[in-house]
């Protein structure tokens, strides 16, 4: 979309080419100066609020793995319990994670410059998939090391330090529960506010911060019942393959939701679409505007939690002058950014639509 054609549009000579911010380039309104300013304002107010709510579900979740990540090494060095010893490293993971979590809240908000003209939305994809990484390597690896180890030397008893472990995890069940309840708590209010069910909220939801406290709390919870179960058995039949089974299971359970994090921030970072029904809507709120006869192609990508970049090729209905098609786009675009405030880069390319719609069209809605 490097340039501005009447083509079928009819429209007069110059169209667009001699307003928009980029010389030669797409019909695009910027700035406070179409009338947006407010709108943007609403927007950033709303995205920083839901920034705050889950820099504190993450403050919440930290500080419940730092505390309960030291009670389970020592409990583990103690006991000797492989288990044990799996969740204080699950936990070592968890906090790692949050920190990185913590880091993309405050780097991805940082002001669009010209080394970065879109912002720095992508940030938290990036660290996302970090704590992914970590997850995967300094959880699920060091577990399931940690199983095997148990299985080939038979591991050691200790009654008194098994006991004192099983407390520990009680203790820490109580805490990932808390932290768990507060990050369901935020995901239910975000349902809420997308009209949407808590199951849907969960699989779709933007923010990959939030989904990664998510499934490391609830993956805490799974993985202390493992152990446990392990340690228990292990206890009335002094047998340590029960708890070396355990530690195993919970290897695999983290290396799962590793790879389920790491594959979602993959799709974000490579240039994900905006959902299905947004780029439907768009595309029928574009089509019903009088000076727009046809919609050759609409291309979306997610630049951030909260952020849009809508490019759409259009052709124009005949009879309209310059002026009258610069006026047109900038309300075009307001309107888009009243309805949809995500939508923060909105390119309007004029063209041939007749040609265009043939070589270039795709279904993607």
């Amino acid at each position: 979309m490097a340039h501005i054609s009447s083509g079928k549009s009819r429209a007069a000579p110059g169209t667009g080419t001699d307003r928009g911010p980029d010389a030669a380039g797409p019909v695009r309104a910027t700035g406070p100066a179409d009338g947006t300013g407010t709108s943007d304002a609403v927007g950033t107010s709303d995205a920083a609020g839901r920034d705050g709510e889950t820099r504190r579900t993450v403050w919440v979740a930290l500080a419940a793995n730092l505390v309960i990540c030291l009670a389970k090494a020592v409990a583990g060095v103690v006991s000797g319990s492989p288990a044990l010893l799996s969740e204080a490293a699950h936990s070592i993971a968890d906090s790692l994670n949050e920190v990185f979590l913590l880091a993309s809240l405050r780097r991805s908000r940082r002001p669009a410059d010209a080394r970065h003209p879109f912002g720095y939305g992508m940030e938290r994809f990036f660290w996302s998939l970090l704590a992914a990484v970590g997850i995967f390597v300094t959880g699920g690896c060091f577990s399931v090391f940690q199983g095997v180890q148990a299985f080939r030397s038979g591991g050691s008893e200790s009654h008194d330090g098994y006991v004192i472990g099983l407390l520990v995890l009680l203790l820490a069940l109580i805490a990932e529960g808390a932290s768990l309840v507060r990050a369901l708590s935020q995901v239910r209010r975000s349902a809420r506010a997308g009209g949407r069910g808590m199951a849907a909220e969960i699989r779709e939801g933007r923010d990959p911060a939030l989904r990664t406290v998510l499934a490391e709390d609830g993956t805490a919870c799974v993985g202390v019942l493992l152990a446990i179960v392990g340690i228990t058995l292990h206890l009335v039949t002094g047998n340590v393959a029960y708890e070396a089974s355990a530690s195993v299971l919970i290897g695999v359970l983290l290396v799962y939701v590793a790879y389920t994090l790491g594959r979602a921030a993959r799709v974000q970072l490579i240039g994900e679409a905006a959902d299905p029904a947004v780029r439907r809507e768009v595309r029928e709120f574009l089509v019903g505007q009088p000076e727009i006869d046809t919609v050759a192609a609409l291309l979306t990508m997610r630049l951030g939690p909260d952020s849009i970049l809508l490019a759409a090729r259009i052709d124009l209905t005949p009879g309209y002058d310059s002026e009258t098609v610069e006026d047109a786009m900038v309300r075009i675009r307001r309107e888009a950014r009243g309805r949809w405030p995500e939508l923060d880069q909105v390119f309007l390319d004029v063209t041939d639509a007749a040609a265009a719609y043939g070589r270039t069209h795709r279904s993607d809605v």
